[in-house]
């Protein structure tokens, strides 16, 4: 139970791994409203946007694109805010197939965003100099796509791989 915990938690960062600034400090846990915590995940997703576009140095020729690869960014983590809202709606009535069954309806729908996401930024990338290509590598690399955060390491001491991170599998 402790690894599909674990592996849930990766997933929902992972999720929103494009929505969140590498320096944004992680948001405590607290009894906030789901309107409060919807609010913070839209102005997340915004900072993460802007930082992208100043860090890419999007230029006004590639603005139509980089405006049709933020869309799905907002929409993926619209998706996303709902399902988490659903399962948390759901609390202590979930029995453990429900429980289940909204995991995988959640790792479905990050499945699904991503590939929405790679295909709003092919033409994004392909749009880029060489210069803008070695930034979004740089930029994407460096987020690590681990919900922002950089740097991570293992109770070990050891920095975390993906693969490290999910149990190896």
């Amino acid at each position: 139970m402790k690894k599909a915990f674990v592996v849930l938690a990766a997933t929902l960062s992972i999720s929103s791994a494009f929505a969140q600034t590498a320096s944004a400090p992680a948001a405590p846990a607290t009894a906030a409203s789901p309107a409060a915590a919807g609010a913070h995940r839209e102005q997340r997703v915004e900072q993460r946007i802007a930082q992208l576009h100043s860090a890419l140095k999007i230029t006004p020729a590639q603005e139509s694109q980089w405006n049709t690869f933020a869309d799905v960014m907002r929409s993926n983590s619209q998706t996303m805010m709902q399902l988490v809202q659903q399962r948390e709606a759901s609390g202590a009535q979930r029995s453990a197939l429900d429980d289940m069954k909204q995991y995988a309806q959640i790792s479905q729908a990050h499945a699904d965003g991503m590939q929405k996401l790679v295909a709003a930024f092919e033409p994004v990338y392909s749009s880029l100099s060489p210069e803008q290509k070695t930034l979004a590598d740089k930029a994407f690399r460096d987020h690590e796509h681990h919900g922002g955060r950089t740097g991570r390491k293992h109770r070990s001491g050891k920095p975390q791989t993906p693969a490290a991170e999910s149990g190896g599998q």
